[in-house]
């Protein structure tokens, strides 16, 4: 399975939808996933590849790892996981 494909599962799980129904242009609001959602599903991401996502869950705006959709989600990871190699 693609990081692409994984990060979609995770977020279809949290939003309650089937992966078909996610995106890759959707923001997580748009998928109906709140604050504590996306908490969740950035717990399960840093899980699922065995990463460190620095997030600031207070302020996202502060971040390091562009949250704003499904793509910068997945762009995020992509180039986490690069630079832990």
């Amino acid at each position: 399975m693609s990081i692409k494909e994984q990060v979609i599962a995770i977020i279809a799980e949290q939003a309650v939808l089937e992966p078909g129904d996610v995106e890759m242009h959707n923001t997580l609001e748009e998928l109906g996933i709140d604050s504590l959602g996306l908490v969740e599903s950035i717990f399960a991401i840093e899980e699922a590849f065995d990463i460190q996502v620095p997030f600031n869950a207070n302020n996202p705006a502060e971040s390091d790892f562009d949250i704003s959709t499904v793509a910068s989600i997945v762009a995020g990871i992509e180039r986490l996981r690069a630079e832990q190699h």
